[in-house]
């Protein structure tokens, strides 16, 4: 990935991470500043001894300060002795565990009217904890390992049973810490106050250590995906792979914000410490393409340092057990690898790559973050201090998202200037293609013109043609009586009529159709005494109902009710609509005298119910006639779909 020099965005890349850093920065001091009210006890004192446990177990129910030994010592909170890191490492084959007993005391709480909550910026241990208020259990964490203790998580414990309805609050707050013998807890100094004006701090803290840090997280991990999927169809940018690895490396190093993850906790430990020399090596290759320096040495220390790490700390290799309880001294490894990286990279890419020196910038900013993670993590500095690590992601991601962002626009320069290299060939075209376009569409025109006037022509040829000509030779020859021609007459207006009505826009309506049918033989029903009933449904749309397919339609039905008219001596027509299957069935029943269909169509007679088979077979649609106990039941089934039909 080869960038033309850009030492203005680099600045302006540069001064925007910053200016993040800041936000956050005033964010945090903002939480810190929540304005106290007069309801909010500050304890800062509390008394606090240590007891040796064989192993985890059940806090009780009750538990009352007195009933401990009294080998109480007097402690300020905040609460944080520096880990041994030498006797750590020395005492990974034990399994002795320790339980941490902390008594503060609610002297001078002020009363409240409604309950009150518990409120620690930070509690710290790798076992389980229990809060017990005037010798009661209010709160208990029965899991442990790191998977669930996240140290980013601030103690929040309603006392719903304290404070509301006139109950007096606790007059003693007990704490039950579980831990490692090698290990030592951390805590931060506790408010207990009314809940509503504890919220906001609370939400405050949540939000900044682990809500925003998990969004950060999720959004790196779905713009690598994207450049996961855009290396698949770019196999030579190897730079979309990289930032796809960056991405899911930064992921899992952030696996303390998804504790809802399935994953056990030593595995959660093994991924956690070992993404963090992935995500170095990852950046140390981006690095390496950037610049275009390959670093041999380096690449070959970087790249078996992190398989060495790796492979003894896989929990079922058993080469270092217990990781928790060494990774302080990982960790430094980590930041001295971590900070090679950043210094042989950034050297090297001084003069080669303004991209380059941006990376390391960010990197090196990721790097001191990570520092005073590690310092907050082994008690050097207060526990009610602020995890700034947990926004290394936002860095990462600003500074990569702006290489990415830089081949996505060198990208677009690159069409536009074959857009502009085409267009002049296009405009020579363009006049060429108007012209046959509007010559394509006069002919169109004309076909479409040529091709309805010969529907019609041979609609009224078949129709309304035929009906005129025999009544011409029936009155010339003077075999016609004038019943007989006015009814010629009224038929070929009928006709003339159908093909009218099916011009009309019925937009794929197939009972809009039949209504104008309806309207059209009304008249003609009334002076012959017969009554039509109208049950019909609603029903889908036809899309493929053009004028010729619903003259036919119309044709077919008008056949169908005047044979019932001339043949029947029906006093009754019921017309239904109806779904079956992939299309619908328009039924015209009567209670006249049936006749025999297969002796009918056999006879000349038979003409018309073959024009109504022929229409039918016109528009992949089906007739069928059925005798009944009084009457005739005519069926005509069209599909919904003419493909559905055609299979």
């Amino acid at each position: 990935m080869n960038y033309r020099p850009a030492p203005f965005f680099a600045n302006v890349v540069l001064v925007l991470s910053i200016a993040l850093l800041g936000i956050i920065g005033a964010y945090l001091v903002g939480a810190t500043g929540v304005r106290q009210t007069d309801a909010l006890l500050h304890m800062t004192h509390a008394d606090w001894q240590v007891e040796d446990a064989s192993g985890y177990t059940a806090p009780p129910l009750r538990q009352d300060g007195s009933a401990l030994p009294h080998d109480w010592k007097k402690v300020e909170l905040p609460l944080a002795l520096p880990i041994a890191l030498l006797s750590q490492a020395e005492n990974t084959s034990t399994s002795t565990t320790r339980t941490t007993w902390i008594r503060l005391g609610t002297r001078g709480l002020p009363a409240s009217s409604g309950p009150l909550a518990l409120y620690g910026a930070r509690i710290k241990t790798d076992g389980t904890i229990a809060v017990y208020a005037d010798g009661h259990l209010v709160h208990r964490a029965q899991q442990s390992g790191p998977l669930w203790n996240s140290t980013r998580t601030p103690l929040w414990v309603p006392l719903d049973d304290h404070g509301a309805a006139g109950n007096a609050p606790p007059a003693e707050i007990l704490l039950r810490l579980e831990h490692t013998r090698s290990a030592q807890v951390a805590l931060s100094s506790l408010w207990i106050g009314p809940v509503d004006a504890l919220r906001g701090r609370h939400g405050m803290r949540q939000w900044l250590q682990q809500e925003l840090p998990a969004m950060l997280g999720a959004a790196f991990m779905a713009v690598g995906v994207f450049a996961l999927f855009v290396w698949f169809r770019r196999r030579d940018e190897t730079g979309y792979l990289l930032f796809f690895n960056l991405s899911a490396t930064s992921f899992m190093r952030g696996l303390h914000f998804y504790v809802s993850l399935p994953v056990l906790n030593d595995w959660f430990a093994w991924l956690t410490v070992n993404s963090l020399f992935w995500l170095v090596m990852v950046v140390h290759f981006f690095l390496r393409q950037l610049h275009g320096r390959q670093l041999v040495w380096l690449t070959r220390g970087v790249v078996a340092t992190t398989a060495a790490i790796g492979i003894v700390t896989i929990p079922g290799l058993a080469i270092v057990q217990n990781t928790p309880q060494v990774t302080p001294l990982i960790y430094a490894v980590a930041a001295m690898m971590g900070t090679a990286v950043c210094l042989v990279g950034g050297v090297s890419a001084w003069r080669r790559s303004n991209e380059g020196r941006l990376v390391a910038v960010g990197i090196g900013i990721c790097v001191l973050l990570g520092v005073t993670d590690w310092l907050l993590q082994n008690n050097f500095i207060s526990p009610e201090g602020w995890y700034l690590g947990a926004y290394t992601n936002a860095v990462t991601f600003s500074v990569f998202g702006v290489l990415m962002y830089r081949r996505y626009v060198h990208a677009i320069g690159e069409v536009e200037e074959l857009n502009a290299s085409l267009a002049h060939r296009l405009q020579a075209r363009e006049a060429e293609l108007e012209l046959s376009h509007r010559r394509l569409r006069e002919v169109e025109r004309l076909q479409t013109i040529s091709d309805e006037r010969q529907r019609l022509m041979q609609d009224m040829h078949d129709g309304l043609g035929s009906s005129l000509i025999s009544a011409i030779r029936s009155v010339e020859g003077g075999g016609m009586s004038d019943d007989r021609v006015s009814q010629i007459l009224k038929s070929c207006l009928d006709d003339l009529k159908l093909t009218l009505d099916s011009l009309e826009p019925i937009e794929a309506d197939l009972l809009l159709l039949l209504a104008t049918l309806r309207y059209r033989l009304e008249p003609r029903l009334e002076g012959t005494g017969v009554s039509l009933r109208w049950e019909v449904q609603e029903l889908p749309a036809l899309e493929w109902l053009d004028p010729s397919s619903a003259l036919h339609i119309l044709r077919i039905v008008q056949e169908s009710i005047s044979n019932i008219l001339r043949h029947t001596r029906a006093t009754e027509i019921r017309v239904g609509t109806s779904l079956d299957g992939a299309g619908v069935r328009v039924t015209i029943e009567d209670n006249g005298q049936g006749f025999d269909v297969d002796k009918a169509m056999a006879s000349s007679s038979g003409r018309g119910l073959q024009n109504q088979r022929r229409r039918a077979r016109s528009i992949h649609g089906t007739v069928s006639w059925e005798a009944l106990s009084t009457g005739t039941r005519f069926v005509l089934w069209l599909p919904l779909r003419r493909q559905a039909q055609a299979a």
